[in-house]
């Protein structure tokens, strides 16, 4: 598949110089049903977990943790008043964000979503943390709603303008399942199956391995 239908990168300094310096490196997976797992078959299939173990094939001997608090049903909001309580908890390395799907099927007013998604990010940039937006995600019910199209269009500015990396989940999911290389949605054509979650979590360990070597430290740590 084409990189560009993968993700937008953008350095992750934080993360960057963790994995120079050997850390131990410890990675938030917050959003909705596609972070908790909903439709994967077991929960070790969800796309947090098939992630921790990409990434720690990807940099041999180091202590990689993800912790899951995906939340069905939420939109950025919500999620934004969470993630500020469990940062101080969990003290993360690395947000990884997955946002604007369900803000789009609630209608969330765009101006109103993307000051969210902005004001986060900025406040995870003051708390030394850096975050990956993970974006909305396909399915042909969708293809033609204009608001759907405007929330993902105002991640995408968001992300540039914040250079922070953004997956983009749409037109990976848009590529495979118009390529007729796999279906990726459960028999409720709205959450993901177990090849749906692979392959989500092998776009966001690619979008946040390229970003990790933007700085140019790190490739010659990974195998």
């Amino acid at each position: 598949m084409p990189a560009s239908a993968i993700s937008s990168p953008a350095p992750l300094p934080h993360l960057e110089a963790d994995i120079e310096a050997r850390r131990r490196i410890k990675v938030l997976a917050i959003g909705s049903s596609s972070t908790v797992g909903v439709g994967a078959s077991s929960p070790n299939l969800n796309y947090p977990a098939q992630f921790e173990s990409i990434l720690e094939k990807t940099f041999k001997g180091l202590d990689i943790v993800i912790v899951n608090h995906g939340v069905s049903g939420e939109v950025a909001a919500a999620t934004a008043d969470r993630l500020r309580m469990i940062v101080g908890l969990d003290r993360p390395d690395l947000v990884l964000w997955q946002v604007g799907t369900n803000d789009a099927l609630a209608r969330v007013p765009v101006a109103e979503f993307a000051a969210t998604v902005r004001d986060t990010v900025h406040w995870l940039k003051e708390h030394a943390i850096d975050t990956v937006l993970v974006g909305l995600q396909y399915t042909f019910s969708v293809s033609k709603d204009e608001y759907y199209a405007a929330i993902r269009e105002a991640l995408r500015d968001l992300a540039a303008a914040e250079n922070v990396p953004l997956v983009r989940r749409y037109e990976a999911m848009e590529y495979i399942e118009k390529g007729r290389k796999g279906q990726l949605v459960s028999a409720d054509e709205l959450h993901l199956n177990d090849l749906g979650y692979r392959c989500m979590a092998e776009h966001v360990a690619r979008a946040v391995v390229v970003s990790a070597f933007l700085g140019g430290k790190t490739a010659v740590r990974a195998r």
